[in-house]
């Protein structure tokens, strides 16, 4: 197979950029566009004649035309409609969260490995080119041992009616973590408030501790003054800030340390903390949301496994469930 033949499901606010963007990947063609909104539907086959029109999802599953499906879809559709073009045959392509409980995260994984079928993540910020540098940086030694590392992602709006800000802005965060880290948590705990509405909390404080002593944590709010998108990354060596709000000065590498000098095994002599320069490197500016359909794409053709697989949708989604769990528990640790 030298090209394929994809089909774009759901016109949410998302949903339509993902359409935008398999439109002009390489090596495939947008052969459909299913939404349950007919309006929607009309609009999109104007700019998009090429492409058929489906009002339901099961008559794209039944089209031998198409080889597989992106699924911009709300997510506690996600295992159900996942499920369903595995067993059509089709390549998956899901937003995340990939489910909303790991066994059903699990159960994806084996279906797309007995089916052969290519299973992919919509972990977006694992195509972004600063994240890459940062994981480049941080896969060469050039921070040193990492330390600890903390994230935050707040705004004011859109507040969510269905789902907390955990489900709704973590995965982001959470992904990127595993990511840079290269592990997976001992531990995870959480506390959050549901201010505006019972039950559903609008900011989430969460704890993940990591083998070798090591700690990330990470804020996500809807109900917050200021806009953020910050990432900070504290080693032995070096520290980073990566700044995805500011326009062209995303990552920022400090040559900075504290080092302790050890007397004797048990004994510390002194501490010295080391000021160096700032140094700031050129970030592409290419779009990550065409990075990674291009490379759901090209792991389809090559066979070759994708980056956010569906065992790194299973990782993110054992750490947000273990987060649910210890909000529902006043912040105690939840085991791994």
């Amino acid at each position: 197979m030298n090209n394929i033949n994809i089909a774009s499901i759901g016109l949410g606010l998302w949903g339509k950029n993902v359409l935008r963007v398999s439109s002009s990947v390489k090596n495939a063609r947008l052969a459909a566009i299913c939404d349950s909104n007919p309006d929607e539907l009309k609009k999109y086959s104007a700019l998009y004649p090429s492409a058929k029109i489906y009002h339901e999802y099961s008559e794209v599953l039944n089209s031998d035309e198409i080889n597989a499906v992106l699924l911009a879809t709300p997510a506690p559709m996600h295992f159900s409609m996942a499920m369903q073009a595995l067993q059509a045959g089709k390549h998956v392509y899901v937003e995340k969260p990939m489910t909303l409980t790991s066994s059903d995260a699990q159960t994806l994984v084996d279906e797309a490995e007995r089916l052969n079928r290519t299973l992919m993540v919509g972990h977006l910020l694992e195509y972004h080119a600063a994240v890459n540098q940062l994981k480049d940086l941080v896969d060469q030694g050039e921070l040193g041992e990492i330390r600890y590392l903390y994230s935050k992602r707040l705004n004011l709006g859109v507040v969510r009616q269905d789902e907390n800000s955990l489900w709704s802005l973590a995965p982001h965060d959470v992904s990127v973590i595993l990511y840079l880290m290269g592990l997976e948590p001992e531990s995870v705990s959480a506390t959050g408030l549901a201010s505006i509405q019972p039950t559903i909390e609008d900011v989430v404080f969460v704890s993940m501790m990591f083998p070798g002593n090591r700690m990330a944590q990470f804020h996500v709010s809807w109900l917050d003054p200021n806009k953020e998108r910050k990432l900070v990354i504290v080693g032995s060596e070096k520290m980073v800030v990566f700044d995805d709000m500011h326009p062209s000065e995303k990552i920022r590498i400090y040559d900075k340390s504290a080092t302790v000098k050890k007397s004797s095994a048990d004994t510390i002599e002194a501490i010295s903390v080391r000021h160096g320069a700032i140094h700031i490197p050129v970030v592409s500016q290419s779009e990550p949301l065409i990075t990674e359909i291009q490379h759901f794409v090209d792991c389809i053709l090559s066979g070759q496994t994708p980056r956010s697989d569906g065992r790194d949708g299973l990782r993110v989604v054992k750490v947000l469930e273990g987060a649910s769990k210890s909000l529902q528990k006043n912040g105690a640790p939840v085991m791994f």
